[in-house]
């Protein structure tokens, strides 16, 4: 599957605009995340209606491409979460839950179309809570419903449509918040144990365990109000196989230490049923902590977010080089006086890596991208004629309308 190009302002690559089938969504961005297989996607926050019901985002299956199609509905300090000791006998689950449950909220959104549900985490003792974008969007009320069950009204401080990140401070925040811990999301291996935390379907103070099953998947978002998926936007994410559904939605995965190691923001589905609506299939996605704290203390300090951009137009594409073909965002056109020209960056140069990062594509070079800050030094690895090149790159700052 191609991907078309993002309509949020300042994009750091930019792909051919080509036409991406979405089925009709209700609410909330429609996500894409590549990956081997195709599978229809279900919103993950709850949209409620009279008697409960659930809505859900979907966009058509499709098989034998090389992108995961999943769709979402609906900073803190670093370290070990308090009351959480390291054990050598594995995780002790009911630990890490006693210990960030509190720092683990519901949220409930009313907007012209409805209600909706989904999961947020506190930030600070000020009341301020991190939660997805696409929660939040929209709302014209926005009720917070701690562990213990008290509820408490909000207003959104700032969104970052881009990353789907979006802080909201509760109006009377009481003395007894429990803030979480964020952890180093970029020592997050795969295989790696963790929980996810949220109110799946409703259900406040759901806990449920896994492992990182993969790192660095770019996942590509849309809220499908463009037919050719010109809105799309990109995030380089911590997948998972810890059950995640419709209202995990902003809420936190945290590793055995009980430290957030990612916001939950999406999952990939297989259609079941007439309408294609399913739930967890063992394929969640979750914003690196790493992003979320970078977003949020912009967000915070400036009530607005600045992104890198590298400055070039990129397609999918591949190059042979020491005899296999290798798979990499190829440079179309190299934006003037951008730091990708400044590093020497040259149309045909087929993007690898960026730094430590494997870049199979255009959409994964901009999800690494958009994780990065601007101002940045990072290493950019390309085939040049088949022979591999190691650029310097220093990050720019993206255009704003």
């Amino acid at each position: 599957m191609t991907f078309s190009s993002s309509p949020i302002p300042g994009p750091s690559v930019e792909q051919p605009a080509e036409q991406t089938a979405v089925r009709p969504a209700r609410r909330g961005p429609t996500w894409a995340g590549v990956a081997a297989m195709v599978a229809a996607g279900s919103v993950l926050s709850s949209g409620a209606t009279l008697g409960g019901l659930i809505g859900y985002h979907e966009i058509e299956q499709r098989w034998g491409s090389d992108a995961v199609a999943a769709s979402t509905r609906d900073a803190g300090s670093t370290g070990t979460a308090s009351g959480v000791a390291a054990s050598s006998d594995g995780p002790d689950w009911q630990q890490v839950a006693a210990a960030v449950s509190p720092s683990a909220v519901a949220i409930d959104v009313r907007t012209a179309q409805g209600e909706a549900e989904g999961t947020g985490v506190v930030l600070d003792e000020k009341g301020d809570i991190v939660t997805n974008n696409h929660v939040v969007s929209g709302a014209s009320s926005i009720t917070v419903m701690l562990a213990d069950g008290r509820a408490f009204e909000a207003r959104v401080v700032g969104a970052d449509a881009r990353t789907d990140l979006a802080v909201v401070r509760l109006v009377s925040a009481p003395e007894d918040l429990v803030p979480a811990t964020f952890g180093d999301s970029a020592a997050v291996e795969p295989g790696a144990a963790v929980m996810a935390l949220g109110t799946p379907l409703g259900l406040q103070n759901t806990v449920t365990t896994g492992i990182v099953s993969a790192v660095n998947r770019p996942v590509t978002a849309s809220d499908g109000t463009d037919p050719a998926g010109t809105d799309a936007t990109y995030v380089s994410a911590v997948q998972t196989d810890a059950a995640i559904n419709p209202g995990n939605s902003g809420g936190p995965l945290v590793d055995a230490s009980g430290a957030v190691i990612g916001i939950n923001s999406s999952i990939a589905s297989l259609a079941s049923g007439a309408d294609g609506q399913s739930g967890s299939i063992g394929l969640g996605f979750a914003i690196p902590a790493a992003t979320v704290t970078m977003v949020v203390q912009q967000i915070l300090q400036h009530g607005a977010v600045q992104h890198a951009a590298l400055g070039v137009t990129a397609a999918d594409g591949t190059q042979e080089a020491d005899g296999a073909t290798r798979s990499g965002a190829l440079v179309h056109e190299v934006v003037q006086g951008s730091a990708a020209e400044a590093a020497g960056l040259r149309s045909g140069d087929l993007v690898v890596g960026v730094d430590d990062v494997p870049i199979t594509g255009a959409a994964a070079l901009t999800a690494t991208i958009n994780g990065l800050a601007p101002g940045t030094e990072h290493t950019v690895a390309v085939l040049r004629e088949g022979k591999r090149t190691e650029l310097t790159a220093t990050l720019g700052t993206a255009a704003t309308s």
